[in-house]
């Protein structure tokens, strides 16, 4: 779960490093954003090769929360960061970058998120 102005890692290699949320997609009156769902968010800071630059507006896909998220079992599964992956936009549901670092919920994969999960390391 995250809210506006929370600062993310960013799991792949599409040059960004850190971003900060601007929006959880899907209403003005929306407050946080939660594992799977696609929010804006600004580039604050990248490396200089990288495919994007600082200050660039993204969307990108949450594929990590601190906060715990309950499964459908009554298994609670819950990270020891906060991470997104870029993507290009909502209707294709590509990444921007080719590979993924560190592990990804299985919940990604469940909201149509498929190639963003076979490049994963691993899915929990």
């Amino acid at each position: 779960m995250v809210q506006h102005r929370s600062i993310l890692k960013v799991a792949d290699n599409s040059g960004a490093k850190t971003l900060m949320v601007i929006q959880a997609r899907g209403g003005s009156k929306r407050k946080f954003g939660y594992l799977g769902e696609v929010i804006k968010c600004v580039v604050k800071e990248a490396s200089p090769t990288g495919a994007v630059r600082e200050s660039d507006m993204v969307e990108a896909i949450l594929v990590r929360t601190r906060k715990e998220h309950r499964r459908q079992d009554g298994s609670y599964i819950r990270f020891s960061d906060n991470a997104a992956v870029l993507i290009d936009n909502r209707k294709d549901k590509n990444p921007i970058g080719t590979r993924i670092f560190g592990p990804v919920a299985r919940e990604i994969r469940d909201k149509g998120f498929t190639k963003i999960t076979s490049m994963a390391a691993e899915v929990l």
